[in-house]
């Protein structure tokens, strides 16, 4: 490790040494979650762009996609617009990200670890250093992000606004993040899980991971009472996504649930 000035950093169930390195790290995608007006996503290209990041991905634009108006928009940074992912619902769009957060200044009921932008980049370049993916999600003009979609994330990320007016658009939350992440290109961090030999499960084997415990505690009957069973199961997807697990946890946990739905099988229960 070059430059050899080490820091914990502690994010959900995990902690990292972060050092300084030379490393180019892997640049975060945002994704635009629901975007409501193509000048707003033209824009946000902008504010990505003016510190380079070239990662956008875009969920269910209301006016549809391709967009003229965030072309007209986006100016000089029309080619953020061509090689934007389009999906059509967030989990889609994250599930190859190893670490996603929730950009939203309302509190929520959900509980996650809240970060400034300035510690959320420097968490973020110290997993892209270590070859892992980071992704940003930010909501739509409207309401912002809603529980469903801050569930799925790993953290939030939130500025000290006016409590007032809390509202920030699509480009002036682009521009907040993009900031903070060119600042901190002179001392780049990297990092090194304190565990030996271990790797960040990725957001679609989290998901598989909830969908396989759904299963088995809806064969179980845990979903009851009906009328509160839609809450529980965001309570349970937002619990597997801030916790950070590794790949080998996942497993763990997959392996726990086929042996005892083994067991059961064997004294003659579903």
């Amino acid at each position: 490790m070059t430059r050899a000035l080490a820091v914990l950093v502690r994010v959900g169930a995990l902690t990292y040494l972060a050092g300084m390195t030379d490393a180019p790290p892997i640049p975060p995608v945002f994704v635009l979650v629901r975007p409501q007006m193509g000048e707003n996503v033209g824009a946000a290209a902008r504010a990505m762009l003016n510190f380079g990041l070239e990662r956008m991905r875009i969920v269910a634009p209301r006016d549809g996609w391709p967009n003229p108006k965030a072309v007209a928009m986006a100016s000089g940074a029309g080619r953020l617009l061509d090689q934007a992912g389009v999906f059509g619902d967030v989990a889609s769009a994250i599930a190859d990200c190893d670490h996603v957060f929730a950009t939203t200044a309302r509190p929520r009921e959900l509980v996650k670890e809240v970060m400034s932008p300035e510690h959320a980049m420097v968490l973020t370049r110290t997993l892209s250093a270590a070859g892992k993916r980071v992704g940003f999600l930010l909501g739509p003009e409207r309401a912002g992000l809603q529980n469903e979609d801050i569930a799925l994330a790993t953290a939030i990320v939130t500025v000290p606004v006016n409590p007032e007016f809390p509202s920030l658009n699509l480009a002036q939350c682009a521009l907040l993040l993009g900031y903070e992440w060119q600042r901190q290109t002179v001392a780049t961090p990297p990092a090194a899980m304190m565990l030996a030999r271990t790797d960040l499960a990725s957001g679609v084997e989290v998901q598989r991971l909830a969908d396989h415990f759904e299963d088995r505690l809806e064969a179980a009957g845990f979903f009851f009472p009906a009328t509160k069973a839609a809450s529980m199961r965001l309570n349970l997807r937002n619990m597997w996504a801030r916790l950070g697990l590794t790949r080998a946890e996942v497993q763990t946990f997959h392996g726990m649930l086929r042996q005892i739905a083994w067991r059961l099988k064997g004294h003659g229960e579903d």
